[in-house]
């Protein structure tokens, strides 16, 4: 979300999206994350994890609401990579994954789906990043640089 972030602010047109299965977020106890279904609104999720003062306490200084603030100021839910039509997947002309397991995940879908007729080459790139705040900010100014080097190819 935060490259989402960076690259929406920068001008550029970006979505994000999910690969697993569901969306996992840190809980109380390292075996139990908190899960919500995609297309649940970051309103909701962030409703749903400050329901208590000891829940609101512990999620706030954790700083997993935090990254349903953000979420919600750039979309309204996480969105599955693979629940995605593939006329609108067509429509990307360059993929970053931040994880290599997203990236493999990207891969086995777009290997997996049928050519339609407008079918187009989609650049699949892996930044590889640790997950915290301080590394994805880096990657975020990474990914724009990137993505300012493509947009002045003229032909990818």
């Amino acid at each position: 979300m935060e490259a989402h972030l960076v690259l929406g602010n920068a001008g550029l047109n970006c979505e994000s999206y999910g690969t697993g299965t569901k969306v996992r977020l840190p809980g109380k106890k390292a075996m139990e994350p908190r899960i919500f279904k995609f297309g649940t609104p970051y309103e909701q999720m962030y409703k749903s994890l400050s329901s208590t003062p000891d829940d609101a306490a512990f999620f706030n200084r954790n700083r997993v609401l935090q990254l349903c603030r953000r979420g919600a100021a750039v979309k309204r839910a996480p969105v599955r990579w693979q629940d995605t039509p593939t006329d609108r997947v067509n429509q990307h002309d360059v993929v970053i994954a931040f994880e290599e397991r997203i990236y493999d995940a990207v891969i086995e879908d777009l290997q997996m789906r049928e050519p339609t007729e407008d079918f187009k080459p989609i650049h699949v790139i892996c930044l590889d990043t640790k997950d915290n705040p301080t590394e994805a900010a880096k990657q975020g100014q990474v990914a724009l640089d990137l993505c300012w080097r493509l947009e002045k190819c003229a032909d990818l």
